[in-house]
């Protein structure tokens, strides 16, 4: 693989905010970052492009100069919901950081693809990225194989075993402590009044948020704090480690050659700990009996910085896709 001429820009864009590093592969230096916690904004035309634009070009800049360096090799932009809402992105993204940061190949992708590359590099196998959604990504590298995908599909269709899926779970078991209904937990209402006051009020409060699904994944940790001392939160966590495995092995391709392939979570939501990890390797043994589970090696933004290399040095093997993967040299 040649080495890119140049440095090379990695985005990740997400409920959490807006993340930028850049790195010159020719060097060993740490990657120089930049972050935001305010999210970029969706509009009629899908994911803002003006106001993402807004937060990378001037970071971008200020990375450029503090590196000594003109301009780009490559750009990958990773964005949550590029698959569905990444119109006006590639519309108009291609064309405004070549000429404003002289980027001449560029990568838009959803932010399960920068997960997996960031968890497995360019190696066949399945990656789960699980925090408040839940998606799961998998590929053989074939050509004209493409991505096997699974789940993904927002806190009322489905992120089944994500951390909103988790937390509407543990609600609903303190509701139905509170009407005294099969399924209860009377420790899980404790915590969520503790949380979020009076439940009988929640509805209210809930319903009508627009980020209901990171107000539902809240309460997550409340239901793996309480899974070693409730039965109720115990079998959440168990049902949830389920849904996971059922994602990845939907996802996984299948067995090739003599090598095993590889299987790695990532996420926020691993930090439940051990109450969730336990019954997730549980289920993927089970279910996944051929696939190797390995540790992620990096995060979406560390994803996106190895996507933009590979991409300069014109050794870029992920599947390219029209939704999940767009390239434009």
């Amino acid at each position: 693989m040649s080495l890119p001429a140049g440095p090379v820009l990695g985005v990740d864009s997400g409920g959490s905010g807006l993340r930028i590093a850049l790195t010159d592969p020719r060097t060993a230096g740490p990657p120089l970052t930049w972050s935001s916690p305010v999210p970029v904004g969706v509009g009629p035309r899908g994911i803002d492009a003006p106001g993402l634009l807004e937060g990378v070009l001037p970071a971008a800049r200020d990375l450029l100069a503090a590196a000594g360096a003109a301009h780009c090799a490559a750009v990958c932009v990773g964005a949550a919901g590029m698959a569905t809402l990444g119109d006006d992105l590639h519309a108009v993204l291609p064309g405004v950081l070549r000429a404003e940061l002289g980027a001449r190949r560029l990568a838009l992708a959803a932010d399960a693809v920068t997960a997996y590359a960031g968890a497995l590099g360019q190696r066949p196998g399945v990656v789960v990225a699980a925090g408040t959604g839940l998606i799961a990504l998998g590929t053989d590298l074939r050509p004209g194989t493409g991505w096997r995908r699974a789940d993904g599909w927002g806190h009322l269709l489905g992120d089944c075993g994500s951390g909103a899926w988790i937390g509407r779970a543990g609600l609903e078991a303190a509701m139905r402590a509170l009407d005294g209904r099969d399924g209860g937990s009377p420790a899980l209402l404790q915590r969520a009044e503790a949380l979020f006051g009076p439940v009988c009020g929640l509805p209210a409060m809930l319903y009508p948020r627009q980020d209901r699904p990171a107000v539902l994944a809240s309460f997550a940790p409340e239901v793996a704090r309480c899974a070693g001392s409730d039965a109720v939160a115990a079998g959440i966590l168990r049902a949830a480690a389920g849904h996971i495995a059922v994602a990845a092995a939907a996802a996984c391709p299948p067995p090739g050659g003599t090598s095993a392939r590889e299987v790695a979570l990532t996420g926020g939501l691993l930090h439940l700990g051990e109450p969730l990890l336990g019954p997730v390797h549980e289920e993927l043994r089970a279910r996944l009996p051929h696939a190797r589970p390995v540790p992620a090696q990096g995060d979406p933004l560390q994803g996106a910085l190895r996507v933009a290399t590979a991409l300069a040095a014109d050794d870029l093997t992920l599947p390219a896709d029209g939704a999940l993967l767009r390239v434009v040299h």
